[in-house]
């Protein structure tokens, strides 16, 4: 089994929190940015009147996926747990959206990125932040796995 996480060098007591099939997340996540802040710019840009909420909302999630895709490259402890609190409020905001879009949903003209849990876009958006927290706590073993098998090393 190939190691999930890596020391970088030149970053001290960093390490890096996507390596092998981690990167394919790292990528979704990448993919999730162009598409929702696209869509929302534009949407804001031309479209603002006829579904403000539903266009702020996208403009979140692309912000939210951003700050996840971020903290993932970054690395670190600190980056983890920015990480998965991000991703936990990601899974709450796919969840309250995607029920709220089905309850009422005369409050949204328009789609949003997380409307009918993202079925819009293949339910993506309610897989990725589930699939991102369970790395990111394998990964974690992982390296306090690791962590442990120096330590009884030295």
């Amino acid at each position: 089994m190939a190691r999930d996480t890596t020391r970088e060098p030149g970053r001290a007591g960093r390490t890096r929190l996507i390596s092998g099939p981690g990167i394919l997340l790292l990528w979704v996540y990448g993919v999730m940015v162009v598409g929702a802040l696209s869509r929302s710019v534009y949407q804001l840009s031309t479209e603002f009147g006829r579904a403000p909420l539903a266009y702020l909302l996208s403009a979140v999630a692309g912000l939210v996926y951003c700050f996840i895709t971020w903290s993932l490259v970054r690395g670190g402890e600190g980056a983890r747990t920015a990480a998965r609190v991000c991703c936990a409020i990601e899974l709450a905001g796919v969840l309250v959206v995607g029920t709220w879009t089905l309850v009422d949903g005369d409050s949204f003209p328009d789609a949003t990125v997380w409307s009918d849990y993202g079925m819009g876009y293949l339910f993506i958006p309610v897989i990725l932040p589930v699939s991102a927290l369970l790395w990111l706590r394998r990964s974690r073993v992982a390296a306090l796995d690791a962590k442990t098998a120096a330590g009884t090393a030295a």
